[in-house]
């Protein structure tokens, strides 16, 4: 991911700033998805690991990234409280 774009990309809902998620809390986001126990923001299960996510500055919402575009919509953000 591009530094120049993390540095202009917002939440679309908060309008926080976006970080990429670290490996290691990727790892436990593919793992969930892998149990069946991680959802989008509209309740859609989600069935694929994620290859790269983005992070709001407050680590509380998710967005995937496809094929290394960010995907900036409420309806595919994930709660990150799901995994708690």
């Amino acid at each position: 991911m591009d530094k120049r774009l993390l540095t202009i990309l917002r939440c679309p809902v908060t309008h926080k700033g976006l970080s990429v998620l670290k490996k290691d809390k990727l790892e436990k986001v593919n793992a969930a998805i892998e149990a069946g126990t991680l959802e989008t923001h509209e309740g859609v299960k989600l069935a694929e690991p994620l290859h790269e996510a983005l992070v709001t500055d407050d680590g509380k919402r998710l967005y995937p990234v496809d094929d290394g575009i960010p995907v900036l919509l409420e309806s595919e953000s994930i709660h990150m409280e799901q995994l708690a």
